[in-house]
């Protein structure tokens, strides 16, 4: 096991290099792994000035989890930027 209870990491960057994602299973203390996915995001003119934001999911969550973000990301790819669906911001029921 890793620093902080880390098996895996992985980090995405945008081409403009003003954020980066994070990918990193862990194990908490009774065992139990979690994703956690950490945002970065350049503030200011300064490489030390940054925004940090963070969320947990636990691996009973995954599958809710994952449903709900590849709904997000299909409405996204069909979507034209700045154009409205009209939804409920609600996935689709399965």
């Amino acid at each position: 096991m890793g620093i902080r209870g880390e098996i895996f990491s992985t980090r995405s960057s945008t081409r403009s290099d003003k954020r980066t994602y994070f990918f990193n299973v862990k194990e908490n203390r009774t065992g139990d792994l979690f994703l956690n996915i950490v945002e970065t995001k350049k503030e200011g003119e300064s490489e030390f000035e940054r925004q940090r934001h963070q969320i947990v999911v636990f691996r009973e969550d995954l599958p809710a989890f994952m449903k709900a973000l590849n709904a997000a990301v299909g409405v996204m790819k069909t979507n034209r930027a700045g154009s409205s669906s009209g939804g409920s911001g609600r996935p689709p029921e399965a």
